[in-house]
């Protein structure tokens, strides 16, 4: 048990971060799924590094061990929508970054069009004029679930639910 007021790291940090392939890579991504800081970048990149590394792992292990673990592992992607529901092992082993960035609150909010902009998405979310099934979500890195992502709207006594012009108003400044 550690101390509650620091929490264990959730990233990884690239080996070589200042490889210039590597830093236009990252900023590409950063601007096109409107992230604060690298540090997201790197949670999405481990967190698919994660996964890919359970799949190598399940491949090793002998045939009736391997049958239950992995459609537990296919299972869990698929409802995290990161995966499709016939998904194999070689398709766990081809997840990046960009599969669960797609899967983040923030990118969920812009591509239903609750947001003019992927920036103006992330204001929304902290903000807390956004909820998932009426409770307020205020984390924009949250991974939204399959089936919640039909439930992503507008906090019911948000300004932004009663008056959708006000949206408009407010980016047009």
């Amino acid at each position: 048990m550690g101390d509650p007021r620091k929490p264990r790291k959730k990233w990884i940090g690239p080996k070589h971060p200042w490889r210039k392939e590597v830093l236009e890579e990252e900023m590409i991504l950063m601007g096109k799924y409107g992230l604060r800081n690298k540090r997201e970048l790197w949670i999405a990149k481990t967190l698919a590094r994660e996964f890919r590394h359970r799949a190598r792992a399940l491949l090793a292990l002998p045939e009736e061990d391997r049958r239950k673990q992995e459609k537990a592992l296919l299972e869990r992607l698929y409802h995290l929508g990161v995966l499709p529901e016939n998904a194999t092992l070689d398709d766990v082993l081809g997840l990046t970054a960009e599969h669960i960035l797609k899967r983040r609150l923030q990118t969920i909010v812009y591509e239903k069009g609750l947001a003019r902009t992927i920036h103006q998405a992330r204001q929304l979310i902290v903000h807390g004029h956004i909820a998932i099934g009426g409770r307020r979500v205020n984390a924009p890195g949250y991974l939204v679930k399959r089936e919640e992502e039909d439930l992503v709207d507008f906090y019911p006594i948000s300004p932004f639910k009663k008056k959708p012009e006000l949206l408009q108003q407010i980016t047009q400044q």
